[in-house]
Parts: structure tokens; C-alpha cells; sequence
């Protein structure tokens, strides 16, 4: 397997959401992603994805910062603890930035479309499901109250240049559909706020779960919809094999046991997160002794 990124200096970063305690699988993207990003001499953003306040609660976005010092990571910028994320780095902060690229995307016809169906609404996974003039289902408009934002997706497949595989299609229609950009609460929707944090602050890489090529297809889209967004395409992007649970199934915040503290009170050592990354990888077992001996392996 490739374990390298580009030849300079890069940007990573690190970006955890505090609406539940941290699995192995996030830790394993967490010493994945410090590794690529300190092997390629870049530099390691800490960004902590907040704008979903209702499931956030204080323990959660403590365990961050707990974890990250556990598994023995550093990191060069961003918040050093919680009481400086929030007055310093919340989503919460760029509400007016996220709005101005709202603002553009709703400019473009037939681009963006209201919608008030639930989840659970029985409708086509893709713009099937919408008029010009707006859903199917609900037939909401821009200025219906608790209306979300959706985008039209293409008909044809995303082309998503990953660093280890190579170019991979994604077809969005049949994987996400017509994804949500501003809530039913009038925040904006992962999709687009994260795009924007990630091109507020330099990222040049970004190392992701195979779960989240159809949101990386998604962020390419809306990029390419934009005019200030364009340097995101150069963006390099990694997308590693999930860790799975001992039953094959994709690891949960909310069904992890023990529940109180996720991966650190689960196991007694980061060592379990080093063999899993090891093993990723396709490195040597000795490999997962320690952080440095990952490094020196890599």
C-alpha cells in the first residue's frame, strides 16, 4: 500500500465532532493522519465540528482533548482545551461565512431547492425527487419556515483523486442524493461548513474513512459551484478501509460499549489503536509498540 502524500510541506488536520465519546475508529484516523501529515513535514490542524449543538455536551468535548494527549498525538494549531475552543474556534464563529456561500450557491438557478421532508419521507434518492420549482414531496419554498436547503446533484458520476488509489468515481445520486446544505434550522449543513473551515484554513490534505468518499464527492461539487472555493480541487485526499466492530458492522458513537468513555475506557493502552493502524497499513506487528515505532516503520 502507498503511505505517502505529496513531496512538500501540507496541511492536515484533525476533526472530531463533539456529539459523542471518540471510537477506535476515530483514533485510528486521528495516529493515521498525524503520521502522514509529520512524514510529509507539514503542519496539523485541530478542528472541532460544533454546529451541532443539541447532541453536543461538555464531557464529549473534553474526551477530545483527553484523547488526543492519550494517544500521544501533538498538534500545531487550533485549541488547546475546551474552554478556548469555545471562545475562540466554535462553528458558531463563521455563521456569517457560512451564509455568504449560502447566499452564492441560492444565486445559481435551479441549484438549490427548499424541502421539508423527514428523513423518513418516502422519496427518490436523487433530484428525481424535485421540480424547477421545488420537492415533490412537500413542495416547500425558500421562504417556508423549517424549510432545509437541498442541492441538486448531477446525473453523472463525481471524479474523486484519491492519493493511494487513484481517480475513483462517485455517483452521487444513488449514494447521498440531494444532500442538505442549510437545515431545518437555518444553520448551515456539514457538507458546506465544512468545505469552508477546510479552505479557511489551508488544508491541503485530508484523510477520511472509506464511509465519507460520497461527502468528499459532495464537497468537490459544491466547490466547483463556487467562485471562491476553487483551490479545494487540489485538495489531496486519502480514504482508508473503516474499522469494523467484531461483528462486521461500522463502528457508532452511540452504540459503543463501554458508553461513558469510548476508546479509552475500552482499552487499557493506545497500543490496540497503533496495532489497528499497523495493521492498516500493512506494516510489521513490532510496528504497534509505540507512536515512534509506527513513525520509524513508516
Amino acid at each position: 500500500m502507498a503511505t505517502s502524500v505529496s513531496i512538500g510541506p501540507i496541511r492536515g488536520r484533525l476533526a472530531p465532532t463533539p456529539s459523542g465519546y471518540l471510537h477506535l475508529g476515530n483514533a485510528v484516523n486521528f495516529v493515521l493522519t498525524w503520521l502522514l501529515v509529520r512524514r510529509a513535514g507539514g503542519t496539523l490542524h485541530l478542528r472541532i465540528d460544533d454546529l451541532d449543538r443539541a447532541r453536543l455536551r461538555p464531557a464529549y468535548l473534553d474526551s477530545i482533548f483527553q484523547t488526543i494527549r492519550w494517544l500521544g498525538l501533538d498538534y500545531d494549531t487550533g485549541p488547546r482545551d475546551p474552554a478556548e475552543f469555545e471562545k475562540r474556534y466554535s462553528q458558531l464563529r463563521h455563521v456569517g461565512e457560512y451564509q455568504a456561500l449560502l447566499d452564492e450557491l441560492r444565486q445559481q438557478a435551479g441549484l438549490l431547492y427548499a424541502c421539508t421532508c423527514s428523513r423518513t419521507t418516502n422519496l427518490p434518492p436523487s433530484s428525481l425527487a424535485a421540480t424547477e420549482s421545488g420537492c415533490h414531496g412537500c413542495r416547500a419554498t425558500f421562504s417556508t419556515a423549517g424549510a432545509a436547503w437541498r442541492v441538486r446533484v448531477p446525473t453523472t458520476p463525481i471524479l474523486v483523486s484519491d492519493a493511494w488509489r487513484g481517480p475513483v468515481p462517485v455517483d452521487l445520486a444513488a449514494t447521498m442524493g440531494d444532500f442538505v446544505v442549510r437545515k431545518k434550522d437555518g444553520l448551515p449543513a456539514y457538507q458546506l461548513a465544512s468545505l469552508a473551515d477546510d479552505l479557511r484554513l489551508g488544508t491541503t490534505c485530508i484523510v477520511r474513512g472509506d464511509d465519507l468518499l460520497p461527502s468528499t464527492a459532495a464537497q468537490l461539487f459544491l466547490a466547483a459551484q463556487l467562485l471562491t472555493t476553487a483551490g479545494f480541487a487540489q485538495t489531496e485526499f486519502v480514504h482508508h478501509a473503516l474499522i469494523l466492530s467484531a461483528g462486521g458492522q461500522k463502528l457508532s458513537k452511540s452504540q459503543q460499549q463501554p458508553p461513558d468513555r469510548g476508546i479509552m475506557g475500552a482499552v487499557s493502552s493506545p497500543r490496540l489503536v497503533y496495532a489497528a493502524v499497523a495493521q492498516l497499513l500493512k506494516l510489521p506487528e513490532a510496528a504497534a509498540e509505540s507512536l515512534s515505532a509506527l513513525q520509524r516503520a513508516l
